[in-house]
């Protein structure tokens, strides 16, 4: 991760024993750090909770995230689509995550529609186009390169080196002896 990391605490090393006491988060958000308009929505939901902690923000993004600690969410399917975990441990995902968290930051009425019989379902639907799409509106590659460009990266820090296999090489240019 760069150094655009949030100013705020990063609980991507909680570890279950750390969890097994009773949290003091009443959700805990994996969101994608490397997603600027993920950005936004985090840091304006950072205000909202005004340092109380209730909610506990996970970035899925850092090196040293670990699934076993975040309700068993790998990478990749956090990626796909927003997910939290609740403190018993019940992992939720979708607009149901945001609903949740705007609840217990004192603003379910932002997302109070989204419980509704004729409109959950369109927004859950504009929701799902919006997730398909969110690495490519973004300007990302696509979430299997963005998977494997972190397997690797992951690697490389295991092994302390890298090296490219020839379909990464760049074509050499045509020498002009």
């Amino acid at each position: 991760m760069t150094a655009s990391k949030p100013p705020f605490p990063d609980s991507a090393n909680l570890t279950p024993d750390s969890l097994s006491a009773s949290p003091s988060w009443q959700i805990e958000l994996l969101y994608d750090g490397d997603c600027p308009l993920c950005m936004r929505e985090v840091h304006f939901l950072q205000k909202r909770d005004a340092g109380r902690g209730l909610v506990a923000f996970v970035d899925i993004a850092d090196d040293d995230y670990t699934p076993d600690a975040h309700g068993g969410v790998d990478f990749e399917t956090a990626m796909g689509r927003i997910h939290a975990v609740l403190p018993d441990g019940t992992v939720i995902n979708n607009v149901a995550v945001f609903r949740r968290v705007y609840e217990i930051l004192g603003m379910g009425w932002v997302y109070a529609a989204t419980k509704w019989p004729v409109i959950g379902p369109v927004i859950d639907w504009l929701y799902g186009v919006w997730a398909d799409w969110r690495l490519a509106l973004t300007g990302r590659p696509n979430l299997a390169t963005v998977v494997a460009d972190r397997q690797h990266r992951l690697e490389c820090q295991t092994q302390g080196r890298c090296r490219l296999d020839e379909s990464d090489r760049a074509p050499s240019a045509p020498r002009s002896d």
